[in-house]
């Protein structure tokens, strides 16, 4: 067997060592022996036609284990692995090609295991809430999921495009993130959304020989106001635990002065227990708001019967709405009423008039979008960013509980709530369910 790039074939090396070893001994006898030379030369060739045919028999096996050794190198040089080699024989290349086929199937196991590793880590990237981009060292990138593509207000997928491009669509919170070069939180803002914090890392790996970077877009805004929220929760649940403790004894005491001055005809001392009684009542209720946001309920999730919802809402409030035909939520009934209602009061008290006063409800791909607007005295900026923070109100008898409950109800949802003030004057609400 002769192959390109060598000059002899190891069948053609054991032919020519086997003749040679076995002529240049008969030679050398007959030389001693005397034998004349038509005998010494039929003897030499006599035995040089014996030796080839013997090597080249003894040395097909040899070759045919190290061609299937060969063939069976090939296939794993083109990743491979399903073929197995067929020669058995029991010698050393015999045990040589076990070898290979042992290897060849554990080998074949592992690929399928990583292949399986590589769907999950796919499958978990792609429904990841982290936008993750991955980069060549050409700018091309060669990764994005799901939530990279909605991140960018991509259409399609992002892959072969270049990093330069995709950044000079973005805003300029990103671009400014991305060439600062090192992790970090940055805010973003987005139309018809409250501020956005994000945290950018980044990384640098070796894939296939190539290097390339790694970029993971992680929105911070929700985790943050989650734990303001627990905050503020146990604050009100350590309140109204003392002042229930105070209310219980204080009634029980002023029940029983009434009792005991009803004899007592003093004009004075009924206004003081009648004041008394009036504040308690009102501490009571106090502490019953706070206690019904710090321990609101999870949404019992059914579909949302948004005409009865509105029907219902309409006999306690005057304004003008825009439902979308169709419309399917999934959501806790009862909370989101409750979420209208307060926008709905909040509404009305801002000295708006009522047909000024619209609620919209559409829905798209993304979930649905509720829009409450008015044309009242509208906020500044000032009192709109702690707007939606507990025991924040400029009313005067508020409880600044109206908002903050509904950024819970919303935030339970896993949805979005903002507020904006309108160019016409008032404000417009908008909150979003996925």
């Amino acid at each position: 067997m002769v192959k390109s790039g060598y000059r002899f074939s190891l069948t053609s090396k054991v032919i020519l060592v086997c003749v040679f070893s076995s002529v240049i001994p008969v030679f050398i006898c007959c030389w001693l022996l005397g034998v004349d030379a038509i005998k010494t030369a039929l003897s030499v060739i006599f035995t040089a036609i014996l030796s080839s045919l013997l090597a080249h028999r003894l040395s097909g096996k040899l070759v045919q284990g190290i061609t299937s050794l060969e063939t069976g190198l090939l296939n794993f040089k083109d990743g491979e692995l399903s073929t197995l080699l067929a020669y058995n024989h029991n010698d050393e290349l015999g045990h040589l090609c076990q070898l290979y086929n042992q290897t060849a199937k554990q080998l074949r196991q592992e690929k399928q295991w990583v292949y399986q590793r590589e769907l999950m880590l796919d499958k978990v990237l792609q429904n990841a809430p982290q936008a993750v981009l991955l980069v060549n060292d050409n700018d091309f990138i060669v990764y994005s999921n799901h939530s990279a593509r909605d991140f960018f207000n991509a259409s399609t997928a992002l892959e072969g495009e270049k990093i330069s491009a995709l950044l000079s669509k973005a805003p300029q919170q990103i671009i400014n993130a991305v060439n600062k070069g090192v992790d970090g939180l940055f805010i973003l803002d987005k139309t018809e959304q409250e501020p956005q914090t994000w945290h950018l890392s980044m990384g640098r790996l070796l894939l296939n020989n190539q290097h390339h970077r790694l970029f993971v877009f992680k929105q911070l805004t929700r985790e943050l106001s989650r734990q303001e929220v627990e905050v503020w929760k146990k604050v009100i649940r350590i309140i109204s635990h003392e002042l229930n403790n105070s209310l219980g004894p204080m009634s029980s005491m002023l029940h029983s002065a009434q009792l005991l001055t009803q004899k007592v005809d003093e004009p004075r001392l009924k206004r003081v227990f009648t004041t008394i009684e009036e504040r308690i009542k009102h501490l009571n209720e106090f502490v019953q708001g706070y206690g019904r946001f710090a321990k609101l309920p999870p949404p019992k999730i059914t579909t949302v019967d948004w005409h009865s919802l509105l029907d219902q809402l309409q006999s306690q409030w005057q304004f003008n709405f825009d439902l979308q035909k169709d419309i399917t939520t999934k959501a806790d009934q009862t909370q989101i009423e409750q979420l209208l209602i307060n926008l709905l009061k909040n509404a009305h008290e801002s000295e708006s008039l009522a047909e000024h006063i619209s609620l919209k409800v559409t829905q798209d791909s993304l979930g649905t979008h509720i829009n409450v607007s008015d044309k009242g005295k509208g906020m500044s900026e000032t009192v709109m960013v702690s707007a939606l923070i507990p025991f924040y109100s400029t009313k005067v008898a508020g409880s600044g509980l109206g908002l903050a409950l509904c950024r819970e109800i919303v935030e339970a949802h896993h949805g979005q709530i903002s507020l904006h003030n309108r160019d016409v004057g008032g404000i417009s609400v908008f909150v979003s369910l996925p």
